[in-house]
């Protein structure tokens, strides 16, 4: 075991010319790109509107507070339903009456 080991330190590998063209093309191309991508930026101001044609664009979509002030607004409706308060979700009168209730 010992010849095995004392000859792995004779024969070390190092990287040299070839791994140094190849980080400093990457270091190159990563130079570029943050160039291009800096102008593409400045060209956009930050009050500009939209490229979407007007009316047509989307409302912006909900995050986790929205969904989570949705789903306590869902708990709270069916607490009022389930202790019998008029006009509450799911009762008759109420904002969301479903097609099967009707006649």
């Amino acid at each position: 075991m010992s010849v095995l080991a004392a000859s792995s330190t004779a024969s070390q590998v190092y990287p040299g010319l070839a791994g140094f063209l190849v980080v400093a093309g990457m270091g190159l191309a990563l130079f570029f790109l943050f160039r291009s991508l800096n102008k593409q930026l400045h060209k956009v101001a930050p009050g500009q509107p939209s490229s979407a044609p007007p009316g047509r664009s989307r409302p912006p979509r909900a995050g986790l507070a929205t969904f989570r002030a949705m789903q306590a607004e869902r708990a709270r409706q069916a607490q009022a339903g389930a202790s019998g308060q008029p006009g509450a979700s799911g009762q008759p009168g109420g904002p969301d009456q479903s097609a099967s209730s009707k006649p």
